[in-house]
């Protein structure tokens, strides 16, 4: 399957909203002790934690012949991936059988960066396909690949340590799977990576402060089990951030006062953790802000600016269920006490308090809350070809960005207008031409 020509992305294609409120949580379907399973399979077939040895893919004999040797390493992979799938309901991988690579559903192939006249594997879609499995360490051998969408699957376990040969990686969206462990650290060393999307999983553990030296357009970690105590001071460094979304996760203290660095930031979410402090004036100044959400938290405060975003500058703003004096839908006063008569020292991990925060000489941690349950994204079509009809998909959120394969470096363009939660996994979009157009003008040159 080769990448449509210019004329098939003539036209900017409208945002799409799929809602399928009637509809179960696909990875309900997988019990706890089946992804637990699953996952033992995985690190039982990883070498060197999840990593490969540099002649790995000369292990294997293979009967076909290829026109080069990474279309060889992509089938490898992807054979590679069709063992570790523990459950295909709609068979959308069943064509995934001999030679012709760029003929199997959900695979993309284009000429390479490096030489136009090689045929690669550079993206793989598997979007609502409702798959069971893991990530199996072959998957490193993908090494032309720009794009690798998998939201809305059932997909356990970790991140394999082969994903650092991922050098040209753009995009990745592994959201609304079962994931689990720590943030992947692996994903820090991709050095092509601008869209990340790993909301609806169930990762957890602090967040490294490396992942925000990254250049990254859109980063979406909402709905997981993170936990890093006070928000990094190095989140100021994602000056060309434009959506970011850390909400449904279980971050306490105040907001660093580098949050002043996110210039291009347009939608902001942290609702639904165990923030306290004042909703600082610079946050609420950000030049691209469009939507700020910090609902379900415990601020005490807010800047008088920040009041006027809804009436005077069109901005969503939502503020409930904090504990804001005189401001409507507020939690009451004995649940909040539990928490802000007991702030988290920031000072400690080189966190600065908010902008007009009182001081907090004490330094014990607040009583743990569990983050109020958000509903699971809902699920938009990838391009061609599009997975089955979904059956017992789960509903994800509203549309964002979705592109082929880029040329890096690549620069996104802002999401499209801002809902109160966050935006969802990516769809067709004047982004999707803008590459294309790149790559294609890049491989005639």
């Amino acid at each position: 399957m080769t990448l449509p020509t210019m004329e098939a992305f003539g036209r900017t294609l409208p945002f799409l909203v799929v809602l399928l409120p009637s509809l179960f949580l696909s990875a309900s379907s997988l019990s706890d002790v089946e992804a637990a399973s699953i996952t033992r399979r995985q690190l039982l077939t990883f070498h060197n934690s999840g990593d490969l040895p540099a002649d790995f893919e000369f292990e294997f004999k293979v009967d076909f012949k290829f026109k080069n040797p990474r279309l060889r390493r992509a089938y490898i992979a992807l054979q590679a991936w069709k063992q570790a799938i523990h459950s295909d309901p709609y068979n959308f991988t069943g064509n995934w059988v001999g030679y012709d690579v760029c003929s199997y559903n959900g695979v993309f192939c284009s000429p390479a960066l490096d030489d136009p006249s090689l045929q690669v594997v550079s993206g793989v879609d598997l979007n609502g396909a409702d798959i069971a499995g893991y990530i199996p360490a072959e998957l490193g051998l993908l090494t032309d690949a720009a794009l690798i969408h998998l939201n809305s699957n059932r997909f356990c376990g970790v991140i394999p340590q082969s994903f650092s040969r991922l050098s040209l990686l753009h995009e990745l969206d592994l959201s609304n799977n079962r994931f689990v462990g720590k943030f992947p650290n692996v994903l820090i060393s991709l050095p092509a990576l601008h869209y990340l999307d790993l909301r609806f999983n169930e990762f957890e553990g602090a967040l490294p402060w490396e992942l925000f030296d990254k250049d990254l357009d859109a980063l979406f970690l909402n709905d997981n089990r993170f936990d890093s105590s006070c928000l990094p001071l190095e989140i100021g460094s994602l000056a060309n951030v434009s959506v970011l979304d850390l909400g449904s996760n279980s971050f306490t203290g105040v907001l660093p006062r580098s949050f002043v660095g996110l210039k291009s930031v347009q939608q902001l979410g942290l609702a639904h953790n165990v923030l306290t402090g004042v909703m600082p004036e610079e946050i609420c100044r950000l030049p691209q802000l469009t939507n700020l959400t910090f609902s379900d938290n415990y601020f005490k405060g807010e800047a008088t600016v920040c009041l006027t975003l809804a009436t005077e500058h069109d901005v969503v703003f939502d503020d409930k269920s904090n504990c804001l004096a005189d401001r409507p839908s507020q939690r009451d006063s004995k649940t909040c006490a539990k928490v802000v008569n007991q702030p988290v020292d920031c000072g400690k991990s080189k966190c600065a308090s908010s902008p007009n925060s009182p001081p907090t000489p004490e330094k014990h941690s607040p009583p743990r809350v569990k983050p109020s349950a958000q509903p699971p994204p809902v699920h938009v079509n990838s391009p061609p070809p599009s997975p089955p009809p979904l059956v017992n998909s789960p509903p994800p959120p509203s549309p964002l960005i979705h592109s082929p394969p880029p040329q890096h470096p690549v620069k996104s363009p802002p999401p499209p207008s801002p809902l109160v939660r966050s935006p969802p996994p990516p769809v067709n979009s004047h982004h999707h031409h803008l590459l294309q157009s790149t790559l294609l003008q890049h491989h005639h040159l």
